[in-house]
């Protein structure tokens, strides 16, 4: 039988689905080998270093997670659903959802540098039209419900049992309204 050759992308998708099932922690050398199928020293001739290929694996959950928010938007309730996508993929990718959550973001000195480097360009434009507030209302509607967004989706993917989707959705509801309200209330003065 010949041998299997081993690429950088084989070598990626696998540590991706170590992080996936297992969490970062276990992407290492030796769990990567076994789940490929080989020795270490195709593993090693791709990985200089493992902080290289953490970066790699990082960068596949960043485009899962965009993948995953796309796949679960409802065009009639854009803004909504999203925050609602990133609950679920709490539950249903709690490793996935850590990483996507914990990694390092280069560059960002305030809150406005955060919103910057989540946030599609037109995000908020899309929030002031469909609201009817101001493009600056709609930047600081969005950053609370971002900021609100991941903390209610990290307590959700840390507990267990586990809180239910529904509790935690309905406590995203009463924030959204909470920080709408807020936004409009400002509009007016």
């Amino acid at each position: 039988m010949p041998k299997q050759r081993i690429t950088k992308d084989m070598v990626v998708n696998a540590a991706f689905e170590i992080a996936r099932s297992s969490g970062m922690e276990q992407v290492m050398v030796k769990n990567i080998a076994d789940k490929i199928g080989c020795s270490v020293q195709p593993i090693y001739s791709y990985c200089k270093n493992m902080e290289g290929l953490r970066m790699d694996v990082t960068e596949q959950v960043c485009g899962f997670v965009q993948e995953f928010a796309a796949a679960h938007m409802e065009e009639d309730d854009l803004f909504r659903s999203i925050g609602r996508a990133y609950v679920q993929l709490a539950k249903e990718e709690p490793h996935l959802f850590a990483i996507f959550i914990l990694h390092q973001r280069e560059g960002i000195c305030c809150l406005d540098d955060l919103y910057q480097s989540e946030a599609g360009p037109n995000i908020a434009g899309y929030i002031a039209d469909k609201l009817g507030i101001s493009l600056s209302q709609a930047k600081q509607l969005h950053l609370n419900m971002l900021i609100y967004t991941i903390g209610i989706g990290t307590i959700f993917s840390v507990t267990k049992p586990g809180i239910s989707a529904d509790e935690i959705y309905a406590q995203q509801e009463i924030a959204y309204e909470a920080f709408l309200n807020q936004a409009l209330a400002k509009e007016e003065t």
